[in-house]
């Protein structure tokens, strides 16, 4: 058995580093939203993939489940305090990604935004 020892930054980035885990997080930093929500949102995602990366997200204590009222039920899914510790780095992302990616080429929005996609990502 090989024992290695890791660093923090790789073991983050394993368990949150999936495109479609960063993308779901990103759109829960606005605000709590049902199953559907996150369908319409986050841009070509499908349903049996939101349902499994939700699944880990909850899993992992980022994301909670809130089952609201009784029949019919709605739940909607929000973030933790864990969940909430990575708006910086979404913050740096965003930041990186408008330097070096975007530079002078603005987005090109395929699915209505939700309510701006300037993304503050303020708390």
């Amino acid at each position: 058995m090989n024992d290695y020892v890791t660093c923090a930054a790789v073991e983050s980035a394993r368990r949150i580093g999936n495109q479609w885990r960063l993308i779901v997080i990103r759109y829960l930093l606005e605000r709590p939203m049902r199953f559907n929500e996150l369908l319409r949102v986050a841009c070509e995602i499908d349903s049996k993939t939101l349902s499994r990366v939700l699944k880990y997200l909850a899993s992992e204590k980022i994301v909670r489940r809130e089952v609201l009222g009784t029949q019919p039920f709605t739940v909607r899914y929000a973030l933790t305090d864990k969940g909430e510790q990575i708006r910086p780095i979404m913050q740096s992302l965003k930041a990186w990604g408008e330097t070096w990616i975007l530079g002078d080429n603005p987005l090109k929005i395929t699915k209505k935004p939700l309510a701006s996609h300037d993304l503050t990502l303020s708390p």
